[in-house]
């Protein structure tokens, strides 16, 4: 009797899991055929946690739309029992980079601890919420950084080129953000062009954005906690 209700169970399960598939492929086609110059090619089409809605994936976003496609959603999902960003939590699992990918050659790098862990970040010497998170980074310990110097306020860009020409480029980082010491001026070619392309490819449109391990992105400040937390948890 169990066995028999057992096999029950998974036929319905697996026909369930066809009809999901196919009705995800039908969203599919029916959007690349008739809609993609509005929301670009479309990569995937999966279940949402709200039935009779699907994820629809397309380049860096995700849209959502229903099961015939008649309609399209663009904002965010979220669970709000749980008080979770379900889009964002999507979005940093479905656009994660190869950590090991990214040209660390352009970045300063400071180890500090033992440097079991590894966050990269793109930061400005001008933004306020860099020199933030450059403090709270005083606090976390057992990690190599890498700092991709993203000049985008006024008058970055020359600190950038001191900082890089300095003998000792942490030194010189530290002494600005935390000590408000400029650097002084930098006669040598700095990667800057390079680093810019390397965001603009990232999408990274503010500073700080944090780069964990894992290669997920985390666009904005964090206290040392989070951050803490954030490394031990995106190995």
């Amino acid at each position: 009797m169990f066995r028999t209700l057992l096999l029950l169970l998974l036929t319905i399960s697996f026909a369930h899991a066809a009809e999901t598939d196919k009705t995800a492929a039908s969203i599919k086609e029916t959007l690349q055929k008739n809609y993609e110059q509005l929301i670009g090619p479309v990569d995937q089409v999966n279940k949402s946690p709200i039935p009779g809605l699907y994820e629809v994936v397309t380049g860096d976003h995700i849209f959502y739309t229903d099961k015939s496609a008649q309609y399209l959603i663009d904002g965010d999902m979220f669970d709000l029992k749980a008080r979770r960003n379900i889009t964002k939590a999507r979005s940093q699992q479905l656009f994660a980079i190869d950590f090991n990918q990214l040209p660390l050659d352009l970045a300063v790098k400071k180890v500090k601890g033992n440097g079991s862990r590894k966050m990269a970040y793109f930061t400005d010497p001008n933004c306020s919420y860099c020199k933030k998170l450059e403090h709270e980074l005083q606090n976390v310990t057992d990690v190599t950084l890498y700092l991709f110097l993203y000049p985008i306020f006024d008058g970055s860009a020359e600190k950038v080129q001191g900082i890089w020409c300095s003998a000792d480029k942490i030194k010189a980082w530290d002494d600005l953000m935390l000590n408000g010491v400029q650097p002084a001026a930098g006669k040598c070619d700095v990667p800057t062009t390079k680093v810019m392309e390397l965001g603009r490819k990232l999408k990274v449109n503010g500073t700080p954005a944090l780069i964990f391990a894992n290669g997920i992105i985390n666009p904005g400040y964090m206290p040392a906690a989070n951050l803490d937390q954030a490394l031990d948890n995106n190995k």
